[in-house]
């Protein structure tokens, strides 16, 4: 099947109140530029040299999502053009895209990663850590972000009670910071879902979902 043909599929499977994230992250940007002519926007990274190197050959308006784990380091590479960074799971990395932002003019919207699976090599906040954030002088000074919503990674496991139990347990949180600590008009993405878990996702109250191989296949890069 084709790329048009593979998110006309994908995107017939979800509620149209949902957003796709289409995984481009090492895709070649042929394939990229065969979704965007299919009229999709959103594409997410996880590699920041790579999104250096697909952005001046893709077309401007594409809406690019940083959906891997981030250094501090890397932040002003992609500060003065990416949508949002979905993997924020520290208040360092919150005080660096802060600075680059302010610094291009610019706010910057950010979901904050809970850790909700039991694989240790998954980064996030645990519940307590980002209340404890949250309610700190210190992140209420952060004028050029915007806390978008949360994004979480379920275990990679075929036991699919154990992903809705993870799900479950990130959509309870989104809920309880949502009302004690934020502006529902502006705390409202909920970034959970992916290729092989997206439909549990959903029935759990995901609003954005992150996709790749069901759109793009399992082809190399080749930019």
């Amino acid at each position: 099947m084709s790329i048009k043909e593979n998110l006309a599929l994908v995107q017939s499977t979800i509620p149209s109140t949902i957003k796709l994230i289409a995984v481009s992250k090492m895709k070649p940007t042929t394939l990229i530029q065969e979704a965007y002519d299919a009229g999709h926007r959103a594409f997410g990274e996880n590699k920041v040299q790579e999104l250096r190197e697909k952005t001046p050959i893709l077309p401007e308006d594409i809406e690019w999502h940083m959906i891997g784990h981030l250094q501090s380091n890397k932040v002003k590479y992609i500060a003065p053009y990416v949508y949002m960074i979905h993997a924020v799971e520290s208040f360092k990395l919150l005080k660096e895209i802060n600075k680059r932002a302010k610094n291009n003019d610019r706010v910057i919207k950010v979901l904050l990663q809970i850790h909700i699976a039991k694989e240790e090599s998954k980064f996030g906040f645990n519940a307590d850590e980002v209340k404890t954030l949250l309610a700190s002088p210190e992140f209420k000074e952060l004028e050029n972000i915007e806390v978008s919503g949360l994004m979480g990674m379920a275990t990679n496991t075929s036991d699919k009670d154990v992903i809705r139990r993870e799900f479950k347990e990130l959509k309870n949180l989104f809920d309880e910071l949502q009302n004690e600590f934020f502006d529902s008009k502006t705390f409202t993405e909920l970034s959970m879902g992916m290729s092989s878990d997206y439909q549990i996702a959903i029935e759990e109250g995901s609003t954005m979902l992150r996709i790749g191989t069901a759109i793009f296949g399992l082809r190399a890069c080749a930019l």
